[in-house]
């Protein structure tokens, strides 16, 4: 193949490629429940075992997306409170537990039937979605406006509840004693054009060294 044909399928690939989402993600332990939970049984769809976020920053809306150890029954107690900090996060209320650092001004809470609420806005049912032991929220910037960070800055930590009470009533937190960003996350874009980058490079220090062969040859 022409060295040319590959630059250019590599730069479709690239344009294809291209997207303004940005992901970040974590994993989380299958039975690492608090110690300090004592309100309730353990769970298992009260049982983190992975949170990611998802930010299009072109038609402006984060997906939460969150998996757990079993399929999530509305008919046992509980429900998801995600935690966002949109610059100033004051919120430390978990020092005692050992999250210190779980940070956050806004809540997002979730309940076990797909309802969902930000304070007082009551989300589009649509926007969530619960299948077997995932749940997907689809939440606007517009819910969540900024209060000194970019969206890309906003932190996220999620954090199951058996009900709405003390801080015994807390299974899980995904990250652990940390907030989720994608602020570091290259979007694929990126890291296709430092590969064509990297490519051009390459060809043309081949495309070098093929002129002095011929130059040689011709000399000799």
């Amino acid at each position: 193949m022409h060295i040319k044909d590959i630059a250019a399928g590599l730069l479709a690939s690239t344009i294809l490629l291209a997207t303004p989402a940005l992901a970040a993600s974590v994993v989380d332990p299958t039975g690492d429940f608090l110690p300090t939970y004592t309100a309730g049984p353990r769970l298992a769809d009260l049982d983190v075992t992975g949170f990611s976020v998802n930010y299009n920053s072109v038609l402006q809306f984060f997906t939460l997306g969150a998996t757990f150890a079993g399929d999530i029954n509305p008919q046992t107690p509980g429900l998801y409170v995600f935690g966002v900090n949109t610059g100033t996060g004051t919120a430390r209320p978990f020092a005692a537990i050992g999250e210190p650092n779980v940070i956050f001004n806004q809540a997002i809470v979730i309940q076990k039937d797909g309802t969902g609420v930000i304070g007082t806005n009551v989300l589009d049912p649509a926007s969530i979605s619960i299948a077997g032991n995932i749940l997907t929220a689809r939440i606007s910037l517009s819910l969540l406006p900024s209060t000194g960070f970019s969206p890309t800055q906003y932190g996220f930590n999620l954090w199951p509840r058996i009900g709405l009470g003390n801080n015994n009533q807390i299974t899980d937190f995904a990250p652990e004693n940390a907030t989720l960003s994608v602020a570091a996350v290259p979007e694929p874009a990126t890291w296709s054009l430092m590969l064509v980058g990297f490519l051009g490079v390459g060809l043309a220090a081949r495309q070098g060294q093929r002129r002095t062969v011929l130059a040689a040859a011709r000399r000799v």
